[in-house]
């Protein structure tokens, strides 16, 4: 099937994406803690995560299932219990690890990057509410009614890069603060870290069972 998206289209929707990226969040926050507490690649994956994520969210909106998120409003709640759970659970690991001690330290690196992938797409997945944002930010920019595969395809590359590149700055920014600190400073960013970790994985725990609104 052919592209159906006009370019000025695809570029405004592009911009758009990459300004709401850079705006903090608790997904910003998750990305700079796995960078400055495991380096530039645990951010990277974080990263990764919270873009397959999307890339699923902007799917269901393209091909109008809506209807989906009612469908699984369970499945989602579970999801952001587990990404509570685990988020926190990352968070206590760092806390336990503390900063290595031989020369030339850097943050200690206890989980694998795996688990920084699972941060970031839990995270993201377990926000029901983002299919409805999707739902109604895309057809500001695109004819619903029109796109084609090669359109969502399209589509989901826009967002991977726009959203991807923002995230990766802030990877690399954390990432690139932790490498100059030194050793005692480097405990304080893992110590920071891991509150970050914990606070975000209570607050998705918070907004799962209604007391606080998602992220």
């Amino acid at each position: 099937m052919s592209v159906t998206i006009a370019p000025a289209a695809l570029a405004a929707l592009f911009g758009a994406m990459a300004l709401l990226a850079a705006v903090p969040g608790v997904s910003v926050m998750t990305v700079v803690a796995r960078a400055a507490a495991g380096g530039f690649r645990h951010g990277v994956a974080a990263a990764a995560g919270i873009a397959v994520a999307d890339a699923v969210f902007i799917l269901v909106a393209i091909f109008g299932l809506a209807l989906v998120a009612d469908a699984m409003g369970g499945f989602f709640i579970i999801v952001k219990y587990l990404g509570a759970v685990f988020l926190v659970w990352l968070g206590v690991v760092l806390w336990q690890s503390g900063a290595e001690t031989a020369e030339g330290a850097s943050i200690a690196r206890p989980v694998s990057l795996f688990s920084s992938f699972l941060a970031g797409f839990l995270l993201t997945f377990g926000d029901q509410k983002a299919i409805l944002f999707y739902l109604g930010f895309l057809p500001a920019f695109l004819d619903m009614a029109t796109l084609t595969l090669a359109d969502a395809a399209l589509v989901i590359l826009a967002a991977t890069i726009a959203i991807g590149a923002v995230k990766l700055a802030w990877a690399a920014l954390a990432a690139g603060a932790a490498a100059k600190a030194p050793r005692e400073a480097l405990r304080l960013v893992n110590r920071a870290a891991a509150i970050v970790l914990v606070m975000t994985g209570l607050y998705l725990a918070a907004s799962a069972s209604g007391w606080l609104p998602g992220p």
